[in-house]
């Protein structure tokens, strides 16, 4: 079956992307999607759809203060956004300019700091922070939290606290793991009280996700890249869920890209690595039987990955469920629970 891009496609009415949070964190809505059938929910009911013995994986990443405003030596404005981290003092970054910066040039950042271009990486720059103090403590105390493109507004006071997971660990991404965004402690809670457990990995966010498809032959599209880190009691846990008949249900699909990538080769190890894993219909799952994720943009990769988990004809009609119901979209708005679709079904795509 040769996908295209315009398979991917949606009708969307712009008010339905939310541009804030709800004022709790586990008021948002949800989609159950079982076996093709859908069911209105509130996030709150999630804890009916988990069963004992199952795992919920979660990514502890911590959303860093990436996006600065500066000005190159000409005094020509400059927005840069941190990609991430390669070093304690270097980084890749998005930069928007007038005119593109060159190699060995310097910009002025927060009219606090300079950086050196070192060069190109592609689509990002190569740039160089200063050696006094560790790069993300420099972030912290001169960047801004970097919102998504579709929401309409700067980041706020609010956006600090409800823009990270009540899970936050592991400071390194440029965008939040959304589908964490809905659980508090209560919710929590409420879930260990089902008889099921929680683990963690993490998975920095790239500004990469937000970058659209260029090409409509699919097979020419590469993916960017991000790392992962799987603790060893994470693929413990896996492993004994798996053998016991729980379900491994993946927390967002940043959780499930580091769980299959890592699973690529063989069974899940414990370690680090970097993905550019591009899931697509008719990809063969190792490891997330159910997934919990946010409604994602037209045309982007994450629709094509929850399209490849939970079948093509059943987002789609979810999606239009979704649209006429009123859902709320992307970063903020409601979520989905899905189960994965059975392996005859991947035959057949």
């Amino acid at each position: 079956m040769s996908l295209t891009l315009n398979d991917f496609d949606y009708p969307l009415p712009p008010e339905l992307i939310a541009q804030a949070p709800l004022p709790e964190r586990s008021a948002s809505r949800l989609l159950a999607v079982d076996d093709g059938h859908l069911q209105d929910c509130r996030f709150t009911d999630l804890p009916e759809f988990i069963r004992p013995g199952d795992l919920l994986v979660f990514n502890d990443t911590r959303v860093i203060h990436a996006r600065l405003h500066g000005v190159k030596e000409s005094g020509g404005q400059v927005e840069v956004l941190i990609e991430r981290a390669i070093g304690p003092h270097e980084a890749l970054a998005q930069v928007r300019a007038s005119k593109p910066p060159r190699a060995g040039s310097r910009l002025r950042l927060a009219d606090a700091f300079d950086v050196t271009v070192l060069g190109r990486a592609g689509e990002f720059y190569h740039l160089r922070f200063p050696d006094h103090e560790d790069l993300h403590g420099l972030l912290e105390r001169h960047g801004k939290l970097p919102l998504p493109p579709y929401i309409q507004r700067t980041a706020g006071d609010e956006d600090e606290s409800r823009y990270q997971t009540v899970f936050a660990r592991e400071p390194g991404s440029v965008a939040a793991p959304t589908a964490g965004l809905h659980f508090d402690e209560v919710l929590l809670e409420r879930i260990a009280a089902r008889g099921a457990r929680c683990a963690w990995l993490t998975l920095h966010v790239g500004a990469g996700t937000f970058q659209p498809v260029r090409v409509d032959d699919l097979g020419e599209h590469r993916m960017h890249r991000e790392r992962y880190v799987i603790p060893q009691e994470t693929a413990d846990a896996i492993a004994t869920t798996r053998a016991a008949g729980g379900r491994v249900i993946a927390i967002g699909t940043t959780s499930l890209r580091a769980l299959e990538a890592a699973a690529q080769d063989g069974p899940l190890q414990a370690g680090s690595g970097e993905t550019e894993i591009f899931i697509l219909p008719g990809f063969r799952f190792q490891v997330a039987d159910a997934l919990v994720t946010n409604f994602h943009l037209p045309k982007s990769t994450l629709l094509m990955l929850v399209s490849a988990f939970a079948g093509m004809e059943v987002m789609r009609r979810a999606y239009a469920h979704a649209v006429a119901q009123r859902y709320r979209f992307f970063s903020y708005g409601d979520a989905m629970f899905l189960t994965r679709k059975n392996d005859a079904e991947h035959d057949a795509v």
